[in-house]
């Protein structure tokens, strides 16, 4: 999803589709790892998956069922090949019109369980959410772009050389990702008993989802002609581990929004705050790449893009 260049050509003749064999090794010592770790939990409940009752349960499972919304539409349109009637106003519409229920819902129809609308945490966890891809689209594309050589070749209206229909489709996709990846943080934290053994787990476990997801976006998406890698493979298995560096860092960090017991600290109850954290998780995910860049592959890193432009 993210990367981009504005000329707009035919979709390119790629190489297999299909992820490389060491992908398989990758996740099998993923999950070994996981289960070593699971053996030397003591349990101490039975573990929860949502948040006890209240708004933030209200939250996510809004989330998890309009996650079949999206998924099903994106679906259609790239089983069905849709895509290729698309023009940029259409893109534009598309994935802003997919966007638009999760950033409306706490506006039009606020809990009724929050003290006041301003500390919804609908509301709280957009804006999180929000700012946090706003900086991967402007910022995180064009090391995509750099190191991975992935593009956007399909009719787009652009801000910054990154299609702006992107900014949209990413608000939907984290939005599902960090409610996703709350169930499983959260039911660690409750069935185990506190330690290192815990601990390990939970960094573990974040880890592992962090490049799960990044994996299986590309994977997805791997039918879409217009987004491309110089190198498919590489994107299977090294850009996989750098699209999850993004995850790295925010999937603790959201996770702590609102919650009673987490290991990150959350924000405080201000809006301004909401975005502050945000803006700091940004931060060192910009970080994080860079240092990845420079030490593990060393390509260089131009940003060329204009303010606004439109291809196609």
């Amino acid at each position: 999803r993210m990367g981009a260049q504005p000329s707009i050509v035919e979709p390119p003749a790629t190489s297999a589709k299909l992820p490389p064999a060491s992908s398989i090794a990758i996740f099998v010592a993923i999950g070994a790892g996981l289960v070593a770790l699971l053996a030397l939990q003591q349990r101490v409940g039975k573990g929860n998956w949502l948040p006890p009752p209240g708004e933030k349960r209200e939250y996510e499972q809004w989330v998890l069922r309009y996650s079949v919304v999206w998924m099903g539409s994106f679906g259609v349109i790239i089983a069905g090949k849709l895509y290729e009637s698309f023009d940029a106003f259409a893109y534009f519409c598309v994935c802003g019109g997919l966007a638009l229920p999760l950033v409306l819902q706490p506006l039009l129809a606020p809990s009724r369980l929050a003290a006041s609308w301003a500390s919804q945490h609908a509301l709280r966890a957009q804006l999180w959410i929000a700012v946090f891809g706003f900086i991967g689209n402007y910022w995180y594309t064009h090391y995509f772009y750099c190191v991975l050589r992935a593009k956007y070749t399909m009719p787009a209206w652009r801000l910054n050389d990154v299609p702006i229909a992107m900014y949209f489709a990413t608000h939907f996709y984290f939005s599902s990702y960090h409610v996703f990846a709350n169930l499983p943080i959260r039911y660690v934290r409750s069935a185990y008993a506190a330690g290192w053994a815990r601990g390990s787990l939970e960094a573990a476990l974040v880890l592992a989802m962090s490049y799960s997801t990044a994996f299986m976006e590309t994977l997805t998406i791997s039918n879409f002609p217009y987004y491309d890698f110089e190198d498919r493979g590489l994107a299977y298995t090294v850009g996989s581990a750098f699209y999850g560096l993004y995850f790295v860092v925010s999937f603790p960090l959201h996770h702590a929004l609102d919650e009673n017991d987490a290991a990150a600290p959350g924000a405080g109850p201000k809006l301004l705050e909401v975005a502050i954290s945000s803006l700091g998780a940004g931060m060192a995910v910009l970080l994080l790449l860079d240092l990845t860049r420079l030490s593990v592959v060393g390509a260089p890193l131009h940003i060329g893009g204009k303010l606004w432009e439109v291809t196609g």
